[in-house]
């Protein structure tokens, strides 16, 4: 996909040139500052940014317990594997920009005495990381290539894929924070995470601050998708209108049925409410969405709301990393009822029984898979819940 350029704010020198060598990089955005680990944590404190991998965690708590652990050489971790299938912004950003993310992982790494370090990417980023590393005569960090698959990136997966085990998650009774990499402390951060924080070292935080909100401060990527003629990767602030943006995409909100915000493990927002709905926490709460990874998916009007949600839906069940029995057993079987409600089968007892598979593998699983798989289905639901009753009769209110 292609980076927008005419919605570019805030920090648009993120992805200001296509695909600069390293003296071009140094000469647009100057040397990288040297701060210790207090002097990180205070200035993404005063930033406020948060992780754009998908948790929106306060990128400063991670940092502190890492350096809290007292271990002498801890392991740090550009993530940029994007098993999302609607995401592309960490494999563009990567091919675009590869080395204002290694800026932000060299920062974090000298900050913390990390010995070992790693940058943990798609496929599709493998060879532009591993010339900007080249360039940059860096033999210390190590490079390796995820896997396609929606858990990969889940970072004790992450942890498990480098110290030699398959990219699964781990059941863990530790966070890897604290015990990661063959148990040491390990910060695993987004690949776009880091970009930022190579901004904010040199520019400030009241830099970053200048766009977005106050409580949602900075910007972020978006990855477009869907019923939509411009669909890539552009940059808006936190907390933009989601109809606003939409619209100057040229999309008609009247043709929108529904939008996916956050990807397969995020929520559907009715067309309805996208004009008076954000991209920020505080006002996608009320959906049980989040920006989450910064995908926006958009469903037309002649697509059914259920169809397309149990689509997802049984794929999810696929992508189990089959360690426990709310994957291996429960998330193929709430694909199964949502399928059969999707293909207007009348027992009335199929909407109970989602809601009941859905409440049984929340927060039974080995990690958060099943919980995210059950919220999305949840919110088919909610959304489509006129869909749903014209399914039960045998119609669908979208002409087959």
């Amino acid at each position: 996909m292609s980076i927008s350029t005419s919605e570019r704010v805030g920090v648009a020198r993120l992805l200001s040139t296509p695909t600069p060598d390293l003296a071009e990089h140094r000469a647009h955005f100057g040397p990288l500052p040297c701060l210790d680990v207090p002097q990180l944590v205070d200035l993404l404190k005063c930033a406020g940014l948060v992780g754009r991998g998908g948790a929106g965690f306060p990128t400063w708590r991670k940092l502190a317990d890492v350096a809290a652990a007292g271990a002498r050489h801890p392991v740090v971790v550009a993530n940029g594997a994007e098993g999302e299938p609607l995401s592309d912004k960490d494999a563009v950003l990567l091919h675009r920009s590869p080395h204002l993310v290694l800026d932000g992982l060299a920062l974090v790494a000298s900050a913390l005495g990390a010995r070992e370090v790693h940058v943990y990417v798609g496929a599709a980023a493998v060879q532009s990381v591993r010339a900007a590393l080249a360039e940059r005569g860096d033999r210390r960090t190590q490079l390796t290539e995820a896997p396609d698959a929606f858990v990969a990136g889940e970072e004790s997966a992450v942890v498990n894929r480098l110290q030699g085990g398959p990219a699964l998650p781990l059941d863990r009774t530790l966070r890897v924070t604290r015990s990661g990499v063959r148990g040491r402390p390990t910060l695993v951060q987004n690949v776009e995470t880091l970009a930022h924080l190579a901004l904010l070292a040199r520019y400030g935080p009241d830099w970053f601050r200048a766009a977005g909100r106050p409580d949602e401060a900075g910007t972020r990527l978006l990855t477009l998708s869907g019923d939509l003629a411009r669909r890539g990767v552009l940059e808006v602030e936190s907390g933009a209108g989601l109809g606003a943006l939409l619209a100057r995409r040229g999309v008609d909100l009247r043709d929108v049925r529904a939008v996916l915000v956050g990807g397969y493990h995020g929520a559907w927002v009715p067309g309805a409410e996208l004009a008076h709905t954000e991209l920020s926490v505080a006002s996608l709460r009320r959906f049980g969405a989040a920006p989450g990874a910064g995908v926006v998916h958009v469903l037309g009007t002649r697509r059914c709301g259920l169809a397309a949600s149990a689509e997802i839906a049984s794929w999810l069940g696929q992508q189990s990393a089959r360690q426990c029995g709310p994957c291996v057993n429960g998330l193929p079987a709430l694909a199964d009822v949502l399928t059969r409600l999707a293909r207007r089968e009348r027992t009335p007892g199929l909407v109970r029984e989602v809601h009941r598979l859905s409440e049984v593998v929340t927060g039974r699983g080995s990690c958060r898979h099943p919980d995210g798989t059950a919220r999305f289905v949840r919110s088919a639901l909610a959304v489509f819940d006129n869909d749903v009753a014209a399914h039960l009769q045998g119609a669908c209110e979208v002409a087959a």
